[in-house]
């Protein structure tokens, strides 16, 4: 592999009166006899006495690339080169996922998945900003809460491995442009206010240390095009290689907030708007991230709703997919309507609850109330108008579409045809769907192993044209007619109506 470091084995002859070279000297020149022009940095000019002697000058090398040059970061004794480990880094703001690579051989060790401890802090990233907004301390107490959340992944990943990360050479992370800002320490504000000049867009290369994560090299931050489209976007324009094809293809990355990129090797237009923390499971009362306890898939047999369980047992709540699940077969089976509005007189599970309020109980003590539907749907409908809205703008169809990729760990899981009936995804060839899974964190470990990526990212920005959806003047309008089920135009839609037929037809 030929990534952002390298552990070069170095056998060299120990000094003489007639060569009489300093350790640093011998071991530069012979890395420079390996094709590595390097500098040493301060901790291995401490080891430099006694590993060097001792191991009879027989050594192995940490180089990490810095952007622009090759630092030695750490010195052993003997040959070590192959225990040779980067990490790949998903800062999202709801969850952080981290994995663990050989960097020799390019297999994933392990991978660890963890709750952003921003959370505390406020579920949606705005509450956050505005939390440290000319709060010094604040700001300091969220960026402590985003190192703290990497070094929780890390842990993990220590204990299924048993490689610590001060074994590790680089990290690269990506993630939106708040993350990375809130990770530096940098006031986020600038994100959310006009002019939307964020402080810094290209961070690159930060010694590890100097950001509290315990690594010997740097950590890489992937660029970010725009103050809504960060780092974690041109991370998947890499896993795709989106653009670098012939086709035109979009790439929808859901999560709290929604990203866009619709285009090819030509043209790369781009967008993002906040979507919500419900496609997560998040701001519904049960709803909770992917993980064991939660119901990622539902079904109704007759008066029953069914439910899966990851990990088996009890269910403790519902996750994205399975909320997509569940409203998608309300909606089938005549349990809700088109504006989602649950129909009391369908009798159980369908009851009415605190306030008034209609619920349907999906498992045992576990309810989604009629707030969580319309909220879901608020958020349904700003993901698909993003979509509409930029194809609008290209003059391009979605029959001109080859590949519909949807990212994100919530994608990860979604049953395709529950997302279409609902109206979350366009009613399109199936085979033009695809889950993409985790490209935050596919390109994040790409851009480790391989250094030539590095010179993709430039172009990549280059190409890219943002659009804010905050100043289109019809978004709010689009939004409305796309909260209904699926749409209230139903010929974007021609599946639906034909799966309503059939269940309707069944359940008579």
């Amino acid at each position: 592999m030929k990534g952002l470091s390298r552990k070069i084995y170095l056998e060299m002859q120990p000094p003489t009166e007639e060569d009489n070279r300093s350790d640093a000297e011998r071991i530069l020149n012979k890395l420079d006899e390996k094709g590595y022009t390097a500098k040493l940095n301060l901790s291995v000019l401490r080891k430099l006495y006694p590993i060097c002697e001792r191991a009879d000058y027989q050594v192995t090398v940490s180089v990490a690339w810095n952007g622009t040059e090759w630092i030695a970061v750490d010195l052993e004794p003997g040959n070590t080169a192959a225990n040779h480990y980067g990490l790949a880094v998903d800062l999202g703001s709801t969850t952080v996922s981290a994995q663990l690579i050989c960097c020799e051989t390019g297999k994933l060790q392990a991978q660890a998945t963890v709750s952003n401890h921003q959370i505390k802090y406020g579920t949606d990233i705005l509450t956050r900003i505005f939390y440290c907004k000319d709060q010094p301390e604040h700001l300091e107490e969220i960026r402590i809460a985003t190192v703290s959340t990497i070094r929780e992944c890390l842990q993990q990943l220590e204990a299924q491995t048993g490689i610590p990360a001060a074994s590790c050479i680089q990290m690269v992370v990506a993630g939106n442009t708040t993350m990375i800002h809130f990770l530096i320490g940098m006031d986020p504000f600038c994100i959310f206010s006009s002019p939307y000049a964020v402080h810094q867009n290209r961070p690159g290369f930060l010694p590890g240390q100097e950001l509290g994560i315990p690594i010997s090299g740097y950590v890489f931050l992937v660029p970010s095009k725009s103050n809504y489209l960060g780092g974690d976007i041109i991370s998947g324009m890499i896993a795709t290689e989106l653009y670098r094809k012939d086709e035109i293809s979009v790439f929808f990355d859901i999560g709290t907030n929604g990203e866009l990129v619709i285009g090819n090797k030509e043209f790369l237009l781009c967008g993002a708007g906040a979507a919500g923390p419900a496609l997560e499971g998040g701001v519904v009362r049960t709803g909770m991230r992917a993980e064991a306890g939660a119901v990622d898939s539902v079904k109704i047999d007759g008066t029953r709703i069914l439910c899966h369980v990851i990990g088996g047992g009890t269910a403790k709540g519902i996750c994205g997919s399975g909320i997509i699940d569940l409203l998608a077969e309300l909606f089938l089976h005549g349990w809700i309507d088109f504006r989602g509005r649950l129909q009391i007189e369908k009798g159980e599970p369908i009851s009415i609850g605190d306030n008034n309020e209609l619920r349907v109980q999906y498992s045992e003590n576990l309810f989604f109330y009629q707030s969580d539907i319309d909220e879901f749907l608020r958020t349904k409908a700003a993901a698909y108008t993003m979509v509409s809205y930029m194809l609008k703008e290209t003059g391009i169809s979605m029959e001109d579409v080859s590949n519909f990729y949807v990212a994100g760990a919530f994608g990860t899981h979604v049953n395709k045809e529950s997302a279409i009936t609902i109206g979350l995804y366009p009613d399109i060839d199936r085979e033009r769907l695809i889950n993409a899974g985790n490209t935050s964190l596919e390109g994040a470990s790409q851009l480790l192993l391989n250094l030539e990526i590095q010179k993709q990212i430039d172009p990549i920005l280059d190409h890219m044209v943002y659009i804010q959806f905050g100043a289109v003047t019809d978004f709010l309008q689009m939004m409305v007619a796309a909260q209904a089920i699926p749409h209230t135009d139903l010929s974007l839609f021609p599946s639906v109506p034909d799966k309503l037929s059939v269940f309707r037809n069944f359940n008579k």
